[in-house]
């Protein structure tokens, strides 16, 4: 068990709290709102109106909001630096390397300096998780993921050179490298492994290569916390807050 320690309330109630790539910040989304605090002291940073948010995978206070009317605002250094209002209605938000956007049928990944298309594509996740290079990515939809691969330096160049498609972004920016039948609870990627628990979170499994391995079977419902290199652990936690950690070499996920 995890000891309980008084750091403070919080004004709203969290539907999600998510840490900034470099760990430094975290924020608390919910009843419209959201509230960056620092990671360790919980102090107030910034705050604002929004019912969804996404951090960026690069710089300290970059992300951004969406507010109830579907606009989306871009904030580099906790400072608004654009905005923009999609053509459709926005259903959910990811951060990482780009913005994704989910409509009714679809995922739109727009770029992080003025909202320009990256590429759409046709499958509505409820869940996208990046690798750390932003080469791989997930796709957690109902009952599959898809493992695809981002070619970045060729959106770069693109919109460099101005050949992206307005319309319809850069070609041959996502490639499908897996489809895995499993639906995924909670994951990670570490390095080009995806470890991940399944719905369940009875079964700890990591994926590299499009074969799936099982690691070990859970006695009860486990949500993944997160793995640490350093310790060559996976932590995961159940829902009465007790957490358990298996060892998990990290040459082994990238063998």
């Amino acid at each position: 068990e995890v000891p309980k320690k008084d750091l403070g309330s919080c004004e709203i109630y969290p539907q999600a709290l998510v840490h900034n790539a470099n760990g430094r910040f975290v924020v608390a989304c919910g009843d419209g709102e959201y509230i960056i605090y620092t990671a360790q002291a919980l102090r107030n940073k910034s705050f604002g109106s929004a019912v969804d948010f996404a951090w960026s995978s690069e710089g300290t206070g970059d992300y951004a909001v969406r507010d109830s009317s579907s606009t989306v605002k871009i904030f580099k250094n906790f400072k608004e630096v654009h905005s923009f209002k999609p053509p459709f209605a926005v259903e959910n938000m990811w951060g990482g390397p780009f913005i994704a956007l989910q409509g009714n049928e679809f995922v739109l990944f727009v770029d992080w300096e003025g909202g320009k298309i990256v590429r759409r594509i046709d499958v509505v996740p409820k869940k996208i998780l990046w690798s750390q290079s932003g080469e791989l990515l997930s796709l957690i939809c109902d009952d599959s993921y898809f493992v695809l691969q981002c070619d970045r330096d060729g959106i770069a160049d693109a919109f460099a050179n101005g050949t992206a498609d307005e319309g319809e972004g850069v070609d041959g920016s996502f490639e499908l490298v897996h489809e895995i039948s499993e639906a995924v609870g909670t994951g990670q990627w570490v390095g080009d492994c995806f470890l991940y628990t399944n719905e369940s979170g009875t079964r700890l499994n990591y994926c590299v290569g499009g074969e799936v391995i099982t690691l070990c079977h859970l006695d009860r419902q486990m949500y993944m916390l997160g793995y640490v290199a350093r310790e060559n652990r996976v932590y995961l936690m159940d829902r009465n807050g007790a957490i358990i950690s298996y060892k998990l070499l990290e040459s082994i996920l990238q063998y």
